[in-house]
Protein backbone atom coordinates (compact mmCIF):
# COMPACT_ATOMS: atom_id res chain seq x y z
CA UNK A 1 0.00 0.00 0.00
CA UNK A 2 1.29 3.39 -0.87
CA UNK A 3 1.18 6.68 0.84
CA UNK A 4 -0.48 9.15 -1.52
CA UNK A 5 1.03 12.10 0.25
CA UNK A 6 4.64 10.92 0.14
CA UNK A 7 5.50 12.57 -3.16
CA UNK A 8 4.11 15.98 -2.28
CA UNK A 9 4.72 16.08 1.49
CA UNK A 10 6.12 19.47 2.61
CA UNK A 11 9.29 19.78 4.62
CA UNK A 12 7.31 21.05 7.66
CA UNK A 13 3.57 20.41 7.78
CA UNK A 14 2.11 23.35 9.68
CA UNK A 15 -1.17 21.54 10.33
CA UNK A 16 0.66 18.59 11.82
CA UNK A 17 2.91 20.93 13.82
CA UNK A 18 -0.07 22.79 15.29
CA UNK A 19 -1.81 19.52 16.17
CA UNK A 20 1.36 18.16 17.81
CA UNK A 21 1.78 21.34 19.87
CA UNK A 22 -1.88 21.29 20.87
CA UNK A 23 -1.57 17.66 21.96
CA UNK A 24 1.31 18.61 24.25
CA UNK A 25 -0.60 21.44 25.86
CA UNK A 26 -0.10 19.88 29.28
CA UNK A 27 3.64 20.27 28.85
CA UNK A 28 3.72 23.92 27.81
CA UNK A 29 0.96 24.86 30.25
CA UNK A 30 3.06 23.23 32.96
CA UNK A 31 6.12 25.24 31.93
CA UNK A 32 4.05 28.43 31.98
CA UNK A 33 2.78 27.57 35.46
CA UNK A 34 6.34 26.88 36.59
CA UNK A 35 7.32 30.32 35.29
CA UNK A 36 4.57 31.97 37.32
CA UNK A 37 5.55 30.05 40.46
CA UNK A 38 9.22 30.85 39.89
CA UNK A 39 8.50 34.57 39.60
CA UNK A 40 6.48 34.51 42.80
CA UNK A 41 9.22 32.60 44.64
CA UNK A 42 11.84 35.06 43.47
CA UNK A 43 9.77 37.91 44.87
CA UNK A 44 9.30 36.06 48.15
CA UNK A 45 12.87 34.91 48.77
CA UNK A 46 14.69 37.69 46.90
CA UNK A 47 12.67 40.81 47.67
CA UNK A 48 13.61 44.05 45.92
CA UNK A 49 16.10 46.17 47.90
CA UNK A 50 14.96 49.40 49.61
CA UNK A 51 14.77 52.25 47.11
CA UNK A 52 14.94 56.00 47.68
CA UNK A 53 14.40 58.81 45.18
CA UNK A 54 15.25 62.51 45.08
CA UNK A 55 14.11 65.07 42.48
CA UNK A 56 16.43 67.89 41.39
CA UNK A 57 15.66 70.95 39.26
CA UNK A 58 18.63 71.74 37.02
CA UNK A 59 18.93 75.23 35.47
CA UNK A 60 21.22 75.73 32.49
CA UNK A 61 22.68 78.94 31.20
CA UNK A 62 21.90 77.77 27.66
CA UNK A 63 18.27 76.86 28.35
CA UNK A 64 16.06 77.30 25.29
CA UNK A 65 12.44 76.41 24.51
CA UNK A 66 13.62 74.50 21.46
CA UNK A 67 15.90 72.22 23.47
CA UNK A 68 15.08 68.54 22.81
CA UNK A 69 16.40 67.28 26.14
CA UNK A 70 20.07 67.07 25.25
CA UNK A 71 21.10 69.22 28.27
CA UNK A 72 19.29 67.03 30.82
CA UNK A 73 20.68 63.89 29.18
CA UNK A 74 24.13 65.37 29.63
CA UNK A 75 23.38 65.93 33.32
CA UNK A 76 22.26 62.28 33.68
CA UNK A 77 25.53 61.14 32.13
CA UNK A 78 27.53 63.39 34.46
CA UNK A 79 25.59 61.95 37.41
CA UNK A 80 26.77 58.41 36.53
CA UNK A 81 30.46 59.37 36.71
CA UNK A 82 32.72 58.04 39.44
CA UNK A 83 33.62 61.60 40.43
CA UNK A 84 30.06 62.35 41.54
CA UNK A 85 29.78 58.92 43.16
CA UNK A 86 33.03 59.41 45.03
CA UNK A 87 32.07 62.86 46.35
CA UNK A 88 28.70 61.52 47.52
CA UNK A 89 30.35 58.62 49.34
CA UNK A 90 32.78 61.03 51.02
CA UNK A 91 29.85 63.16 52.16
CA UNK A 92 28.25 60.24 54.03
CA UNK A 93 31.56 58.72 55.14
CA UNK A 94 31.15 55.45 53.27
CA UNK A 95 34.08 53.25 52.29
CA UNK A 96 32.29 51.75 49.30
CA UNK A 97 34.05 51.87 45.96
CA UNK A 98 32.67 54.50 43.55
CA UNK A 99 32.68 51.95 40.70
CA UNK A 100 30.33 49.68 42.66
CA UNK A 101 28.19 52.56 43.83
CA UNK A 102 27.45 53.73 40.28
CA UNK A 103 25.63 50.42 39.70
CA UNK A 104 23.26 51.10 42.59
CA UNK A 105 21.74 54.36 41.38
CA UNK A 106 20.46 55.85 38.15
CA UNK A 107 19.18 59.17 36.85
CA UNK A 108 16.13 59.87 34.72
CA UNK A 109 15.29 63.10 32.95
CA UNK A 110 11.62 63.79 33.57
CA UNK A 111 11.72 67.05 31.58
CA UNK A 112 14.24 69.54 30.20
CA UNK A 113 15.05 70.77 33.73
CA UNK A 114 13.82 68.02 36.11
CA UNK A 115 15.94 64.98 36.95
CA UNK A 116 14.98 62.10 39.26
CA UNK A 117 17.71 60.15 41.05
CA UNK A 118 16.90 56.59 42.21
CA UNK A 119 19.17 54.85 44.71
CA UNK A 120 19.06 51.21 45.93
CA UNK A 121 20.77 50.09 49.12
CA UNK A 122 20.76 47.29 51.66
CA UNK A 123 18.83 49.31 54.23
CA UNK A 124 16.25 52.03 53.99
CA UNK A 125 18.34 54.54 55.96
CA UNK A 126 21.34 53.94 53.75
CA UNK A 127 19.24 54.42 50.61
CA UNK A 128 17.83 57.77 51.82
CA UNK A 129 21.25 59.03 52.91
CA UNK A 130 22.85 58.12 49.61
CA UNK A 131 20.02 59.73 47.63
CA UNK A 132 20.37 63.00 49.60
CA UNK A 133 24.16 62.99 49.20
CA UNK A 134 23.86 62.38 45.45
CA UNK A 135 21.40 65.29 45.07
CA UNK A 136 23.58 67.73 47.01
CA UNK A 137 26.77 66.58 45.31
CA UNK A 138 25.29 66.97 41.85
CA UNK A 139 23.98 70.49 42.64
CA UNK A 140 27.37 71.57 44.00
CA UNK A 141 29.14 70.11 40.98
CA UNK A 142 26.70 71.75 38.57
CA UNK A 143 27.16 75.19 40.21
CA UNK A 144 30.89 74.69 40.36
CA UNK A 145 31.06 73.87 36.69
CA UNK A 146 28.97 76.95 35.86
CA UNK A 147 31.26 79.11 38.06
CA UNK A 148 34.33 77.65 36.36
CA UNK A 149 32.91 78.58 32.97
CA UNK A 150 32.23 82.13 34.18
CA UNK A 151 35.73 82.51 35.61
CA UNK A 152 37.31 81.27 32.43
CA UNK A 153 35.24 83.73 30.42
CA UNK A 154 36.22 86.63 32.76
CA UNK A 155 39.88 85.69 32.51
CA UNK A 156 39.66 85.69 28.72
CA UNK A 157 38.10 89.14 28.77
CA UNK A 158 40.74 90.46 31.12
CA UNK A 159 43.45 89.13 28.84
CA UNK A 160 41.88 90.93 25.90
CA UNK A 161 41.61 94.15 27.98
CA UNK A 162 45.31 93.90 28.84
CA UNK A 163 46.21 93.56 25.17
CA UNK A 164 44.06 96.58 24.33
CA UNK A 165 45.62 98.56 27.21
CA UNK A 166 49.16 97.73 26.02
CA UNK A 167 48.28 98.92 22.54
CA UNK A 168 46.73 102.09 24.02
CA UNK A 169 49.94 102.84 25.89
CA UNK A 170 51.88 102.47 22.67
CA UNK A 171 49.58 104.89 20.85
CA UNK A 172 49.92 107.43 23.72
CA UNK A 173 53.70 107.26 23.43
CA UNK A 174 53.51 107.84 19.68
CA UNK A 175 51.27 110.86 20.20
CA UNK A 176 53.74 112.27 22.77
CA UNK A 177 56.69 111.78 20.42
CA UNK A 178 54.90 113.42 17.53
CA UNK A 179 53.81 116.39 19.66
CA UNK A 180 57.41 117.11 20.74
CA UNK A 181 58.37 117.94 17.16
CA UNK A 182 56.52 121.25 17.42
CA UNK A 183 55.87 122.84 14.03
CA UNK A 184 57.43 119.92 12.25
CA UNK A 185 54.70 117.54 13.49
CA UNK A 186 52.50 115.98 10.83
CA UNK A 187 48.86 116.96 11.46
CA UNK A 188 47.42 113.92 9.59
CA UNK A 189 49.52 111.50 11.63
CA UNK A 190 48.40 113.08 14.87
CA UNK A 191 44.79 112.93 13.78
CA UNK A 192 45.07 109.15 13.06
CA UNK A 193 46.78 108.51 16.37
CA UNK A 194 44.08 110.39 18.25
CA UNK A 195 41.35 108.34 16.53
CA UNK A 196 43.14 105.06 17.33
CA UNK A 197 43.54 106.09 20.97
CA UNK A 198 39.83 106.83 21.32
CA UNK A 199 38.92 103.37 19.92
CA UNK A 200 41.33 101.59 22.23
CA UNK A 201 40.03 103.46 25.23
CA UNK A 202 36.51 102.35 24.33
CA UNK A 203 37.63 98.68 24.02
CA UNK A 204 39.43 98.77 27.36
CA UNK A 205 36.32 100.13 29.02
CA UNK A 206 34.10 97.46 27.36
CA UNK A 207 36.40 94.57 28.29
CA UNK A 208 36.51 95.82 31.85
CA UNK A 209 32.72 95.87 32.15
CA UNK A 210 32.32 92.43 30.54
CA UNK A 211 34.98 90.90 32.72
CA UNK A 212 33.25 92.19 35.78
CA UNK A 213 29.90 90.70 34.63
CA UNK A 214 31.50 87.35 33.78
CA UNK A 215 33.24 87.20 37.10
CA UNK A 216 29.93 87.47 38.87
CA UNK A 217 28.66 84.35 37.00
CA UNK A 218 25.03 83.41 36.22
CA UNK A 219 22.95 83.93 39.37
CA UNK A 220 19.90 82.15 37.93
CA UNK A 221 21.93 78.96 37.51
CA UNK A 222 23.06 79.08 41.11
CA UNK A 223 19.67 79.95 42.47
CA UNK A 224 17.64 77.74 40.08
CA UNK A 225 19.51 74.47 40.58
CA UNK A 226 18.09 72.97 43.73
CA UNK A 227 16.33 69.94 45.23
CA UNK A 228 12.60 70.25 44.62
CA UNK A 229 11.62 66.92 46.21
CA UNK A 230 13.69 65.74 49.17
CA UNK A 231 15.02 62.22 49.36
CA UNK A 232 12.31 59.78 50.41
CA UNK A 233 11.88 56.02 50.60
CA UNK A 234 9.63 54.38 48.03
CA UNK A 235 6.99 51.88 49.19
CA UNK A 236 8.20 48.27 49.09
CA UNK A 237 5.60 47.22 46.48
CA UNK A 238 5.97 43.46 46.95
CA UNK A 239 2.61 42.83 45.34
CA UNK A 240 3.54 44.86 42.28
CA UNK A 241 6.99 43.27 42.09
CA UNK A 242 5.48 39.82 42.50
CA UNK A 243 2.96 40.43 39.74
CA UNK A 244 5.70 41.75 37.46
CA UNK A 245 8.01 38.81 38.14
CA UNK A 246 5.15 36.32 37.74
CA UNK A 247 4.19 37.87 34.41
CA UNK A 248 7.76 37.69 33.18
CA UNK A 249 7.98 34.07 34.34
CA UNK A 250 4.70 33.26 32.60
CA UNK A 251 5.93 34.64 29.31
CA UNK A 252 9.31 32.93 29.50
CA UNK A 253 7.84 29.59 30.59
CA UNK A 254 5.19 29.63 27.87
CA UNK A 255 7.72 30.55 25.18
CA UNK A 256 10.14 27.82 26.28
CA UNK A 257 7.36 25.23 26.49
CA UNK A 258 6.05 26.02 23.02
CA UNK A 259 9.58 26.01 21.60
CA UNK A 260 10.40 22.61 23.12
CA UNK A 261 7.05 21.19 21.97
CA UNK A 262 7.61 22.41 18.40
CA UNK A 263 11.18 21.10 18.25
CA UNK A 264 10.09 17.76 19.69
CA UNK A 265 7.24 17.45 17.18
CA UNK A 266 9.61 18.05 14.26
CA UNK A 267 12.53 15.94 15.48
CA UNK A 268 10.61 12.90 16.81
CA UNK A 269 8.41 12.53 13.68
CA UNK A 270 5.46 10.91 15.45
CA UNK A 271 2.30 10.95 13.29
CA UNK A 272 -0.79 12.29 15.04
CA UNK A 273 -3.25 12.71 12.17
CA UNK A 274 -5.63 9.96 11.07
CA UNK A 275 -4.52 10.18 7.47
CA UNK A 276 -0.83 9.83 8.37
CA UNK A 277 -1.31 6.86 10.70
CA UNK A 278 -3.58 5.12 8.20
CA UNK A 279 -1.11 5.62 5.37
CA UNK A 280 1.90 4.46 7.42
CA UNK A 281 0.19 1.29 8.71
CA UNK A 282 -1.53 0.50 5.42
CA UNK A 283 -4.95 0.10 7.06
CA UNK A 284 -8.00 2.28 7.48
CA UNK A 285 -9.03 3.90 10.75
CA UNK A 286 -12.35 2.24 11.58
CA UNK A 287 -12.95 3.82 14.99
CA UNK A 288 -11.45 6.19 17.52
CA UNK A 289 -11.56 6.18 21.30
CA UNK A 290 -10.33 8.19 24.23
CA UNK A 291 -8.20 6.65 26.91
CA UNK A 292 -9.78 9.00 29.42
CA UNK A 293 -11.97 12.07 29.31
CA UNK A 294 -10.70 15.52 30.32
CA UNK A 295 -11.08 16.37 33.99
CA UNK A 296 -14.16 18.67 33.64
CA UNK A 297 -15.97 16.13 31.45
CA UNK A 298 -14.89 13.27 33.73
CA UNK A 299 -16.89 14.77 36.59
CA UNK A 300 -20.20 14.95 34.71
CA UNK A 301 -19.86 12.34 31.91
CA UNK A 302 -18.22 9.35 33.54
CA UNK A 303 -19.92 6.78 31.30
CA UNK A 304 -19.27 8.53 27.99
CA UNK A 305 -15.93 6.79 27.36
CA UNK A 306 -17.47 3.43 28.27
CA UNK A 307 -20.36 3.98 25.87
CA UNK A 308 -18.01 4.89 23.04
CA UNK A 309 -15.89 1.80 23.69
CA UNK A 310 -18.94 -0.48 23.72
CA UNK A 311 -20.14 1.04 20.46
CA UNK A 312 -16.78 0.28 18.84
CA UNK A 313 -16.90 -3.24 20.29
CA UNK A 314 -20.33 -3.77 18.72
CA UNK A 315 -18.98 -2.66 15.34
CA UNK A 316 -16.09 -5.11 15.55
CA UNK A 317 -18.37 -7.93 16.72
CA UNK A 318 -20.55 -7.57 13.63
CA UNK A 319 -17.44 -8.02 11.49
CA UNK A 320 -15.90 -11.03 13.23
CA UNK A 321 -18.76 -13.08 14.70
CA UNK A 322 -19.62 -14.73 11.33
CA UNK A 323 -16.15 -16.27 11.21
CA UNK A 324 -14.95 -18.61 13.93
CA UNK A 325 -11.28 -17.89 13.18
CA UNK A 326 -9.50 -16.19 16.10
CA UNK A 327 -9.04 -12.43 15.88
CA UNK A 328 -6.41 -10.48 17.82
CA UNK A 329 -6.22 -6.96 19.22
CA UNK A 330 -2.66 -5.64 19.06
CA UNK A 331 -1.97 -2.48 21.01
CA UNK A 332 0.63 0.21 20.45
CA UNK A 333 0.70 2.67 23.33
CA UNK A 334 -2.79 1.87 24.67
CA UNK A 335 -2.79 -1.44 26.62
CA UNK A 336 -5.63 -0.38 28.91
CA UNK A 337 -7.94 0.52 26.02
CA UNK A 338 -7.09 -2.72 24.20
CA UNK A 339 -7.83 -4.79 27.33
CA UNK A 340 -11.17 -3.06 27.95
CA UNK A 341 -12.14 -3.36 24.28
CA UNK A 342 -11.29 -7.09 24.24
CA UNK A 343 -13.47 -7.72 27.31
CA UNK A 344 -16.37 -5.82 25.70
CA UNK A 345 -16.03 -7.82 22.46
CA UNK A 346 -15.81 -11.13 24.29
CA UNK A 347 -18.82 -10.20 26.44
CA UNK A 348 -20.98 -9.59 23.35
CA UNK A 349 -19.73 -12.73 21.59
CA UNK A 350 -20.51 -14.78 24.71
CA UNK A 351 -24.21 -14.09 24.13
CA UNK A 352 -24.12 -16.30 20.98
CA UNK A 353 -21.74 -18.94 22.32
CA UNK A 354 -18.60 -19.47 24.27
CA UNK A 355 -15.98 -16.72 24.10
CA UNK A 356 -12.65 -16.16 25.80
CA UNK A 357 -9.76 -13.72 25.80
CA UNK A 358 -6.08 -14.60 25.56
CA UNK A 359 -4.01 -12.12 27.58
CA UNK A 360 -0.54 -11.80 26.08
CA UNK A 361 0.14 -8.26 27.29
CA UNK A 362 3.37 -7.75 29.26
CA UNK A 363 1.53 -6.27 32.23
CA UNK A 364 -1.43 -8.70 32.10
CA UNK A 365 -3.79 -5.75 31.77
CA UNK A 366 -6.72 -7.96 30.73
CA UNK A 367 -6.52 -10.11 33.87
CA UNK A 368 -6.20 -7.08 36.12
CA UNK A 369 -9.12 -5.30 34.43
CA UNK A 370 -11.32 -8.42 34.53
CA UNK A 371 -10.59 -8.84 38.24
CA UNK A 372 -11.22 -5.16 38.96
CA UNK A 373 -14.56 -5.08 37.06
CA UNK A 374 -15.63 -8.62 38.16
CA UNK A 375 -16.12 -9.60 34.52
CA UNK A 376 -17.50 -13.07 33.64
CA UNK A 377 -15.30 -13.34 30.55
CA UNK A 378 -12.78 -16.18 30.67
CA UNK A 379 -9.24 -14.83 30.50
CA UNK A 380 -6.55 -17.29 29.38
CA UNK A 381 -2.80 -17.14 29.06
CA UNK A 382 -0.72 -17.42 25.91
CA UNK A 383 0.28 -21.02 26.75
CA UNK A 384 -3.24 -22.37 27.48
CA UNK A 385 -4.90 -24.97 25.19
CA UNK A 386 -6.48 -23.88 21.93
CA UNK A 387 -10.12 -22.97 21.42
CA UNK A 388 -12.87 -25.55 21.53
CA UNK A 389 -15.16 -26.11 18.52
CA UNK A 390 -17.52 -23.19 18.15
CA UNK A 391 -15.60 -21.00 20.61
CA UNK A 392 -14.77 -17.40 19.83
CA UNK A 393 -11.30 -16.42 21.00
CA UNK A 394 -9.91 -12.89 21.12
CA UNK A 395 -6.16 -12.57 21.49
CA UNK A 396 -4.72 -9.41 23.03
CA UNK A 397 -1.06 -8.63 22.44
CA UNK A 398 1.32 -5.80 21.75
CA UNK A 399 3.41 -4.60 18.83
CA UNK A 400 5.62 -2.36 20.95
CA UNK A 401 9.42 -2.59 20.62
CA UNK A 402 10.62 -6.00 21.79
CA UNK A 403 7.62 -7.89 20.43
CA UNK A 404 8.09 -11.55 19.43
CA UNK A 405 6.62 -11.22 15.94
CA UNK A 406 6.36 -14.95 15.28
CA UNK A 407 4.07 -15.40 18.31
CA UNK A 408 1.45 -13.02 16.93
CA UNK A 409 0.13 -15.70 14.58
CA UNK A 410 -1.06 -17.74 17.58
CA UNK A 411 -3.17 -14.81 18.82
CA UNK A 412 -5.30 -14.55 15.70
CA UNK A 413 -5.41 -15.01 11.94
CA UNK A 414 -6.52 -11.39 11.57
CA UNK A 415 -5.88 -8.40 13.77
CA UNK A 416 -7.23 -5.03 14.79
CA UNK A 417 -4.54 -2.50 15.74
CA UNK A 418 -5.25 -0.30 18.76
CA UNK A 419 -2.83 2.61 18.26
CA UNK A 420 -2.43 5.72 20.37
CA UNK A 421 -1.96 8.85 18.27
CA UNK A 422 1.49 10.39 18.58
CA UNK A 423 2.95 7.41 20.48
CA UNK A 424 5.19 5.79 17.84
CA UNK A 425 7.29 7.37 15.13
CA UNK A 426 6.99 6.75 11.41
CA UNK A 427 9.80 4.20 11.34
CA UNK A 428 8.17 1.98 13.94
CA UNK A 429 4.77 2.17 12.23
CA UNK A 430 6.48 0.96 9.05
CA UNK A 431 8.10 -1.84 11.04
CA UNK A 432 4.74 -2.97 12.45
CA UNK A 433 3.10 -2.99 9.01
CA UNK A 434 6.02 -4.88 7.46
CA UNK A 435 6.21 -7.50 10.22
CA UNK A 436 2.47 -8.17 10.08
CA UNK A 437 2.73 -8.55 6.32
CA UNK A 438 5.60 -11.00 6.72
CA UNK A 439 3.54 -13.04 9.20
CA UNK A 440 0.58 -12.95 6.75
CA UNK A 441 -1.72 -11.36 9.33
CA UNK A 442 -4.25 -9.08 7.59
CA UNK A 443 -5.08 -5.85 9.40
CA UNK A 444 -8.86 -5.42 9.54
CA UNK A 445 -8.55 -1.83 10.67
CA UNK A 446 -7.06 0.61 13.17
CA UNK A 447 -8.75 1.84 16.34
CA UNK A 448 -7.16 5.22 17.02
CA UNK A 449 -6.83 6.21 20.68
CA UNK A 450 -6.77 9.84 21.83
CA UNK A 451 -7.02 11.46 18.39
CA UNK A 452 -6.98 15.20 17.97
CA UNK A 453 -10.61 16.43 18.17
CA UNK A 454 -9.95 18.98 15.42
CA UNK A 455 -8.34 16.52 13.02
CA UNK A 456 -10.06 16.79 9.63
CA UNK A 457 -7.83 14.33 7.75
CA UNK A 458 -9.29 11.19 6.18
CA UNK A 459 -8.12 7.89 7.64
CA UNK A 460 -9.66 5.63 4.97
CA UNK A 461 -7.62 3.81 2.33
CA UNK A 462 -9.22 2.89 -0.98
CA UNK A 463 -7.06 -0.15 -1.57
CA UNK A 464 -6.94 -3.34 0.52
CA UNK A 465 -10.62 -4.15 -0.04
CA UNK A 466 -10.23 -7.79 1.06
CA UNK A 467 -9.10 -6.72 4.56
CA UNK A 468 -11.36 -3.69 5.04
CA UNK A 469 -14.74 -3.99 6.73
CA UNK A 470 -16.57 -3.14 3.51
CA UNK A 471 -14.82 -6.05 1.79
CA UNK A 472 -15.54 -8.48 4.64
CA UNK A 473 -19.26 -7.71 4.42
CA UNK A 474 -19.35 -8.83 0.78
CA UNK A 475 -16.86 -11.65 1.17
CA UNK A 476 -18.69 -13.87 3.68
CA UNK A 477 -21.84 -14.65 1.61
CA UNK A 478 -19.77 -15.32 -1.48
CA UNK A 479 -17.90 -18.16 0.27
CA UNK A 480 -21.08 -20.24 0.46
CA UNK A 481 -22.39 -19.52 -3.05
CA UNK A 482 -19.38 -20.18 -5.25
CA UNK A 483 -18.23 -23.82 -5.63
CA UNK A 484 -14.54 -24.43 -5.27
CA UNK A 485 -14.27 -26.56 -8.38
CA UNK A 486 -15.24 -23.63 -10.65
CA UNK A 487 -12.42 -21.38 -9.45
CA UNK A 488 -10.63 -21.56 -12.79
CA UNK A 489 -13.83 -20.54 -14.61
CA UNK A 490 -14.23 -17.60 -12.22
CA UNK A 491 -10.66 -16.49 -12.93
CA UNK A 492 -11.27 -16.65 -16.65
CA UNK A 493 -14.59 -14.81 -16.38
CA UNK A 494 -13.04 -12.07 -14.18
CA UNK A 495 -10.19 -11.58 -16.63
CA UNK A 496 -12.49 -11.33 -19.64
CA UNK A 497 -14.84 -8.89 -17.90
CA UNK A 498 -11.93 -6.71 -16.82
CA UNK A 499 -10.49 -6.71 -20.35
CA UNK A 500 -13.78 -5.81 -22.03
CA UNK A 501 -14.73 -3.13 -19.52
CA UNK A 502 -11.29 -1.59 -19.87
CA UNK A 503 -11.72 -1.39 -23.63
CA UNK A 504 -15.34 -0.16 -23.54
CA UNK A 505 -15.23 2.71 -21.02
CA UNK A 506 -12.73 5.05 -19.39
CA UNK A 507 -12.05 4.33 -15.72
CA UNK A 508 -10.06 6.26 -13.20
CA UNK A 509 -8.96 3.32 -11.07
CA UNK A 510 -9.53 -0.42 -11.50
CA UNK A 511 -9.70 -2.87 -8.63
CA UNK A 512 -9.58 -6.63 -8.89
CA UNK A 513 -12.97 -8.00 -7.77
CA UNK A 514 -12.88 -9.82 -4.46
CA UNK A 515 -12.79 -13.63 -4.84
CA UNK A 516 -13.63 -16.06 -2.05
CA UNK A 517 -10.84 -17.20 0.24
CA UNK A 518 -10.22 -20.86 -0.62
CA UNK A 519 -8.61 -23.00 2.09
CA UNK A 520 -5.26 -24.43 1.01
CA UNK A 521 -6.52 -27.97 1.56
CA UNK A 522 -9.42 -27.59 -0.94
CA UNK A 523 -7.68 -25.52 -3.55
CA UNK A 524 -6.73 -27.46 -6.69
CA UNK A 525 -4.42 -25.37 -8.80
CA UNK A 526 -4.75 -26.18 -12.46
CA UNK A 527 -2.45 -25.11 -15.23
CA UNK A 528 -4.08 -22.55 -17.51
CA UNK A 529 -5.37 -23.94 -20.77
CA UNK A 530 -4.05 -22.55 -24.02
CA UNK A 531 -5.86 -19.39 -24.98
CA UNK A 532 -7.21 -18.67 -21.48
CA UNK A 533 -6.24 -16.04 -18.86
CA UNK A 534 -5.73 -16.99 -15.22
CA UNK A 535 -5.04 -14.79 -12.16
CA UNK A 536 -2.90 -16.44 -9.42
CA UNK A 537 -4.55 -16.78 -6.01
CA UNK A 538 -3.23 -14.18 -3.59
CA UNK A 539 -6.25 -13.25 -1.54
CA UNK A 540 -4.67 -14.55 1.66
CA UNK A 541 -2.00 -11.86 1.43
CA UNK A 542 -2.16 -9.04 4.03
CA UNK A 543 -2.36 -6.38 1.34
CA UNK A 544 -4.12 -6.25 -2.00
CA UNK A 545 -2.37 -6.87 -5.28
CA UNK A 546 -3.79 -5.37 -8.44
CA UNK A 547 -4.15 -7.24 -11.70
CA UNK A 548 -2.22 -5.59 -14.53
CA UNK A 549 -4.35 -3.04 -16.31
CA UNK A 550 -4.11 -3.10 -20.07
CA UNK A 551 -3.66 0.30 -21.71
CA UNK A 552 -6.82 1.77 -23.10
CA UNK A 553 -7.18 1.37 -26.81
CA UNK A 554 -7.48 4.41 -29.00
CA UNK A 555 -11.08 4.88 -30.30
CA UNK A 556 -11.61 3.59 -33.82
CA UNK A 557 -14.55 4.13 -36.18
CA UNK A 558 -14.33 0.40 -37.04
CA UNK A 559 -15.05 -0.75 -33.49
CA UNK A 560 -18.16 -2.73 -34.47
CA UNK A 561 -16.25 -4.50 -37.29
CA UNK A 562 -13.73 -5.76 -34.72
CA UNK A 563 -16.45 -7.59 -32.78
CA UNK A 564 -16.27 -5.38 -29.65
CA UNK A 565 -19.49 -4.83 -27.68
CA UNK A 566 -20.99 -1.43 -28.43
CA UNK A 567 -23.20 -1.12 -25.38
CA UNK A 568 -24.02 -2.76 -22.10
CA UNK A 569 -26.73 -5.01 -23.57
CA UNK A 570 -24.33 -6.72 -25.94
CA UNK A 571 -21.77 -7.22 -23.13
CA UNK A 572 -24.36 -8.92 -20.91
CA UNK A 573 -25.55 -11.01 -23.85
CA UNK A 574 -22.01 -12.31 -24.42
CA UNK A 575 -21.61 -13.23 -20.74
CA UNK A 576 -25.01 -14.90 -20.38
CA UNK A 577 -23.86 -18.37 -21.70
CA UNK A 578 -20.93 -18.31 -19.29
CA UNK A 579 -23.19 -17.48 -16.33
CA UNK A 580 -25.59 -20.27 -17.35
CA UNK A 581 -22.74 -22.78 -17.51
CA UNK A 582 -21.56 -21.68 -14.08
CA UNK A 583 -25.02 -22.15 -12.50
CA UNK A 584 -25.42 -25.58 -14.07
Amino acid sequence: MTNPNSSSAPLIDLHRLVVAIRRRKRFWLATALLGVVGGALITMFLPPPPTAVVTVMVTHAQDSPTDSGSLIRTDVTVLQTTQIAGEALKAIGSAERPEEFTKEYSGLGLSNNIMQITVKAKTAEDAVAKAKALGDTFIADHVKRDKAVADAQAKALLDQRKNAQDELNTVDQQISDETKKGRQANPSTLEGLYSRRAALQSQVSDFTNRAQQAGIGDPKVTAGTQVVDAARLLPSGKLKSGALNSGIGLGLGLALGLAFAAVGAISKDKPVLRGEISAELGASVIAQLRSRLPLPARLFKKSRATEERKRVATTLVRAIKKDRAPVSLLELGAPGVAAALALDIAGELAADGKASVVDDLPGEDVRKLAAATHSDVVVLGAGDPGPEPGEHRIGVGTVAPGTAWTDLVHLGAETVLVVKAGHANTLWLHTVARQLADQEIPVVGVVLVDPDPRDKSDGTLWDGLHTALRGRAKLTPAVHRVPVEHEDRIDELVARVAERVGAAEHVTRRFTPVRPVVPPALAKPKPPEPGTVSIPGHLDAPTKKFAPVKPQKRPSPFKRDQGEPAHKGELEADLEPEKSAEVS
